[in-house]
């Protein structure tokens, strides 16, 4: 007989312990904080289902859309994607520029990389809707105000992201470039952009999307487009006018987020 038959098996190893469930402290933590949300904004639950009522009253209003001269709504749709390419161009351009002066491994010195840091903070801090108010006021109504401010404001987005894309790519192809005794443009152009180019047109989709939104929104405050036309008609109570801009906007933002999104998916 086999003597490694008869000696004994190792005990096996000890199960580990039954993880906690930790559902009910979440869920209790979860509703301390509704409730104090609720207390702190002094919300009143029997006000807002009496507001239900007069909510439903005021959007019935727009259930009969007048499409009688949907040739302008088009055109001034028109304007309003114009308005958002441009500022969307304006925005690259500048990140272009800014990204590479904001990441660590490219910037020529502390004081440039800092500089250009605190340059696209400040455009990320400026609202669209302020900047738009104050190149209404400066230079008039129309879409050129539009586009400057979505420009202004995505540029500080876009040098943020690709920065930061440029600061991930591989050491290797960085030291590479830089070991053929290449300057900082050269290394900015032969090392950073090809790495992150599917990234950056990535971005660069996200911000277009992004601001053919914000145009029409940007059109309330004078900066031309179908939001300007939608403000005159809310303002005249013209309600089946209204519905059919609304309509409009929606429609051409739904075929722009799909397009949007087979782009990216062509690009990954």
């Amino acid at each position: 007989m086999n003597t490694q038959e008869l000696k004994p098996r190792a005990p096996a190893a000890a199960l580990p312990p039954r993880p906690r469930n930790l559902f009910p402290v979440w869920a209790a933590a979860a509703l301390a904080a509704l409730w104090l949300i609720v207390w702190d904004l002094e919300i009143s639950f029997e006000t807002l289902v009496w507001g239900v009522e007069d909510m439903g009253e005021y959007f019935s209003r727009y259930g009969q859309p007048d499409f009688s001269d949907l040739s302008r709504y088009l055109e001034l749709m028109g304007v309003t994607l114009a308005t958002a390419l441009w500022g969307t161009a304006f925005a690259l351009v500048v990140a272009f520029f800014l990204a590479p002066l904001a990441a660590r491994n490219f910037t020529p010195g502390a004081v440039s990389y800092r500089i250009a840091r605190e340059v696209l903070n400040f455009m990320r801090a400026m609202p669209d809707l302020l900047l738009a108010l104050i190149f209404v006021a400066a230079l008039g109504l129309g879409p050129l105000p539009g586009a400057l401010a979505l420009g202004v404001h995505t540029a500080g987005f876009l040098g943020k992201f690709f920065a930061e894309s440029l600061e991930r790519i591989d050491q290797g192809v960085y030291e590479g470039v830089a070991a053929t005794g290449a300057n900082f443009p050269q290394r900015v152009m032969y090392a950073g952009w090809p790495s992150i180019l599917r990234e950056a047109l990535g971005y660069t989709l996200y911000i277009l999307d992004r601001n053919v939104r914000m145009a029409s929104v940007l059109g309330l405050v004078g900066a031309g487009g179908i939001g300007l036309a939608l403000h005159d008609t809310l303002r005249l109570f013209d309600y089946g006018q209204s519905a059919a801009l609304i309509l409009v906007i929606l429609a051409t933002i739904l075929i722009i987020d799909y397009a949007s999104a087979w782009l990216r998916r062509r690009l990954g």
